[in-house]
């Protein structure tokens, strides 16, 4: 699928769909200094299979999104204090974002579901725009409570040091973080991982757009009462041995959203195994579909 681009207020968002635009819009989100393009397209099209249009974007400051510049990444001590000095742009920015792009496709209503901080925008994403979203996934995410979902320490350097030069030196760095976050109960997939990471390089990568969003994460602080407030009927996915976002995450995500169902994955980490794609798609569709049932009913 062509890459095409719209223009969402201030921003302009990279994105791709696939399917057929008459089927039930799904639109996918994905994490911290990630790409469209670790949603792979085999996964979309299993995806397509259960019925739906799937929409992959880029986040801004992400791939070929519109990038920021003149706001410099927190550092270290900001970051502990969680009180970053100064925010190029706010989780609730990075949503409206993702609606800004439904508007521009037509799309009046969504399913949803996003990965990591992807997972973090698409609940403020269905908070803030409860009447938009039909149904929501939530993927080894949190609430940004200070005591869940915690990261490993092996986790730290990755996400404070700077990627090295070079497209394989690039390639290598994400295999070793992968190694250390992917998934120990699932067969590693090693030549997607590396096709990724090269398309992701190509496309342009970022250590100060990764430490902006990082700051958004953080200045947003917990989001706890606010996932109260989601109406959209959820379902919650998370690994056992995720180590970026302990599992203790998904959990108080899946305790604060109302009616949240929360699904533990035995072995996953934080990414999304091949292996794991059957039970995942089955999952999001199943949701997706008890929402459609819940609406048709109260129609």
């Amino acid at each position: 699928m062509s890459e095409r681009f719209a223009t969402v207020g201030d921003v302009e968002l990279c994105y791709e769909t696939f399917g057929d635009a008459g089927d039930a819009a799904l639109l996918m989100v994905m994490g911290l200094g990630t790409q469209m393009v670790a949603w792979r397209e085999e996964f979309c099209e299993l995806l397509v299979s259960r019925g739906f249009f799937v929409i992959r974007y880029d986040n801004r400051d992400s791939g070929r999104s519109t990038r920021f510049s003149g706001v410099k990444p927190p550092g270290l001590a900001e970051l502990v204090r969680r009180r970053p000095r100064e925010l190029a742009y706010t989780l609730d920015d990075m949503a409206d974002d993702g609606v800004g792009l439904l508007d521009e496709l037509g799309i009046e209503h969504a399913h949803l579901a996003g990965a990591s901080m992807g997972g973090m925008i698409a609940q403020v994403m269905a908070g803030r725009h409860p009447r938009r979203i039909l149904s929501l996934t939530s993927i080894m995410s949190t609430t940004g409570g200070r005591f869940v979902g915690q990261q490993s320490p092996r986790v730290l350097p990755y996400l404070l040091g700077k990627p090295p030069p070079g497209e394989e030196a690039y390639v290598k760095r994400m295999e070793r973080l992968f190694g250390v976050i992917g998934s120990p109960g699932f067969e590693r997939d090693v030549e997607a991982l590396r096709d990724t990471a090269r398309r992701s390089f190509r496309r342009g990568i970022s250590a100060a757009a990764t430490g902006r969003q990082l700051a958004a994460i953080v200045g947003a602080g917990d989001r706890t009462a606010d996932l109260r407030r989601i109406e959209a009927r959820t379902l919650v996915i998370h690994g056992t041995k995720d180590r970026m976002v302990a599992a203790s995450g998904g959990k108080a995500t899946a305790k604060a959203i109302p009616g949240a169902r929360l699904m533990l994955i035995e072995g996953m980490g934080h990414d999304l195994p091949r292996g794991a794609w059957p039970q995942i798609v089955d999952a999001i569709a199943t949701n997706a579909e008890a929402a459609e049932r819940e609406r048709e009913q109260a129609a």
